[in-house]
């Protein structure tokens, strides 16, 4: 009996501390609430105008700052450190070709200091001409040094000065384009328009593979939005062109920054029981509407994902412990089934809408291989005396097979 109920015990006592935590993080927040309220309005002393002002616009900078460190979007131009560095280097190139077009015609140039102009003078020149200073104690005189500062040193020094100033302008706007890449993003993600967009929690070895599966079945990467706490997992979700949140996704304003509340679809696939429940009950609570799906380690945790909200859990180490049991007496048995689970090659399994010419037939009549029949929102085998005949409105769940693309 300990050995059976140590999963489940051990699981509502995590969850027990993590509740408990947040129940007291929430009282003292309303229990501070009046006198917080009270210092950012600047009652008192302080005024509420310039005070409450101030507040807000520091409460904005702060939210435009978080959003910048947790939402990283794929294709995003590179670091500022670095395009300094690129255009750095391109800058020293091009100071490099003007103290060599100085050095090679430096017996056309005069300098009041020495009697010939050397390579330090050289330099000299390029980098005060370049930076557009001129001192005027390196001038060209014959008509070669002239000519060369017209056609040539004249376009590098432009080409210098653009180099600067393109480098201070895109590390200073850096900040207001990704914030504008971030706000069309949400802004399509909440398009009435277009179809709800998926969440995945967790992009962990689960996480992958059902994004896997949602790109071959069709749903595109721009809908696609990715969760976890771990920036590499977030950076290798970018890799891949997803849009990707780095955050707990049990806090609610982490899952608020998905757009989880407008979200069609929510899959969880964490690593620990405990936070699986805590994020179903937080996703539950922004969407109640959403189809949440929940993988789950222990099969005795399932029923109480259902009672947080989940629409779907699915047992991992359950569901693989019955296929290697099944793969033990009936290779080829467990050898469809994983085809079955595997989209895009050999036997699919697929849920459609039936067309019109399958309206008033049998299951066992259409193209593909119906096991299962959903009408109003019941699933029924496809046995069923109630789905002898299809309806208009009915969906099946069928077996098809996929031929490879060439």
């Amino acid at each position: 009996m300990r050995g059976r109920t140590g999963p489940r015990t051990g699981l509502s006592t995590r969850l027990s501390t993590r509740l408990s935590t947040w129940r007291s993080t929430t009282r003292l927040a309303i229990g501070l609430g009046p006198y917080l309220g009270h210092r950012a309005h600047g009652t008192g002393t302080g005024g509420a105008g310039t005070g409450g002002a101030r507040g807000d616009d520091q409460r904005a900078y702060d939210d435009q700052d978080a959003e910048l460190r947790q939402i990283l979007l794929p294709g995003s131009s590179r670091p500022p450190l670095r395009q300094v560095r690129r255009r750095l280097l391109l800058a020293l190139l091009v100071l490099a070709a003007t103290v060599a077009l100085v050095y090679l015609g430096r017996g056309g140039y005069h300098d009041n200091a020495h009697d010939r102009l050397d390579l330090l003078g050289a330099v000299y020149y390029a980098t005060v001409t370049l930076s557009t200073t001129g001192y005027g104690d390196i001038t060209p005189v014959s008509d070669g040094a002239r000519l060369t500062n017209v056609l040539l040193i004249t376009p590098l020094r432009v080409i210098f000065l653009i180099i600067l100033v393109g480098t201070t302008l895109e590390v200073l706007t850096t900040r207001s384009r990704q914030l504008w890449r971030i706000k069309n993003w949400r802004t399509s993600l909440t398009d009435p328009t277009l179809k709800g967009h998926i969440v995945v929690v967790g992009y962990g070895t689960k996480g992958r593979h059902a994004v896997e599966t949602l790109l071959l079945k069709g749903a595109p990467r721009s809908r696609i939005v990715v969760v976890d706490p771990q920036h590499r997992a977030v950076q290798y979700a970018n890799e891949h062109g997803l849009v990707g949140v780095l955050g707990d996704a049990t806090r609610s304003e982490v899952l608020r920054r998905a757009e989880a509340e407008h979200a069609a679809q929510i899959i969880v696939g964490t690593q620990r029981d405990d936070t699986a429940v805590l994020i179903t009950l937080t996703a539950r609570q922004l969407n109640p509407t959403a189809t949440i799906v929940v993988a789950v380690r222990e099969d005795e945790n399932a029923p109480l994902l259902r009672q947080s909200g989940a629409s779907v859990v699915v047992t991992s180490s359950g569901s693989a412990g019955r296929l290697l049991g099944m793969s033990t007496f009936s290779p080829n048995a467990g050898a469809v089934l994983d085809d079955l689970m595997t989209v895009g090659s050999g036997l699919d399994m697929v849920d459609r809408e039936v067309t019109a010419a399958e309206v008033g037939t049998a299951p066992h009549d259409c193209g593909d291989l119906v096991v299962a029949v959903v009408r109003e929102g019941e699933r029924l085998p496809y046995t069923d005396p109630r789905v002898a005949s299809l309806r208009p409105g009915d969906r099946v769940i069928a077996i098809r097979r996929v031929t490879a693309a060439a």
